[in-house]
């Protein structure tokens, strides 16, 4: 059985509030909007998954996530691991034996990332994890029903290493330099800048009149 997609998505007014002394709170907005458009774009393409979830408070993000024909969960507690525990309990309800979580602010994610997350999951009670540059969880797959909650948040990649190993399951990490890069700060800014910079002008230009409307 394929497993579910959870893809977290706070509000896009308030979302990469690191990145304020370098883009403008439009910019941010739509740069938030393109990734998460970007994300289930892929998502889709890829037909790995069961169904593809997106939790989050803000109606923007909701409908952008039902233009791709996700399933637009209002989140009930403003809490990253609850918003997650909420769309996991709803797929446990419809049946999912997997979940896969997946932040949207990965703007090097590779569909091949896709496939070796879901791929390394070779067994009913694997844990597969994808850790950030900074010791964060950038991926997690977790069977159904979940061996452990999420802990989601600074130094979660060593934490929900140790859960899973306690709870008995087995334990697969997938590392590649596409899954660790998250865009968080300025600094990560700079380098995908760098690295891409058609990309980013793109981001910074008239994508939200689309995408948040």
């Amino acid at each position: 059985m394929k497993p579910w997609l959870l893809i977290p998505a706070k509000s896009f007014d308030e979302a990469k509030s690191r990145l304020a002394g370098v883009l403008s709170a439009p910019q941010r907005a739509a740069l938030s909007a393109h990734l998460l458009a970007r994300t289930l774009r892929m998502a889709n393409a890829s037909a790995l998954f069961a169904r593809i979830v997106v939790v989050s408070r803000d109606p923007a993000a909701l409908a952008l996530a039902e233009a791709f024909a996700a399933l637009a969960l209002s989140e009930t507690v403003p809490d990253l691991n609850a918003a997650l525990r909420q769309a996991r309990l709803t797929a446990e309800r419809e049946g999912a034996d997997a979940v896969l979580t997946l932040p949207a602010d990965l703007p090097r994610l590779q569909a091949a990332d896709l496939h070796l997350l879901a791929g390394a999951r070779d067994e009913p009670r694997t844990v597969v994890i994808a850790p950030s540059r900074d010791q964060g969880t950038n991926a997690l797959l977790l069977p159904l029903p979940a061996p452990f909650d999420f802990a989601f948040g600074p130094d979660s990649y060593p934490i929900h290493h140790v859960r899973a190993a306690s709870a008995g399951c087995t334990v697969r990490v997938v590392c590649t330099e596409t899954l660790r890069f998250d865009l968080d700060s300025p600094a990560d800014l700079e380098e995908l800048t760098a690295d891409a910079p058609i990309l980013v002008e793109a981001l910074l230009s008239a994508l939200s009149s689309e995408l948040l409307h």
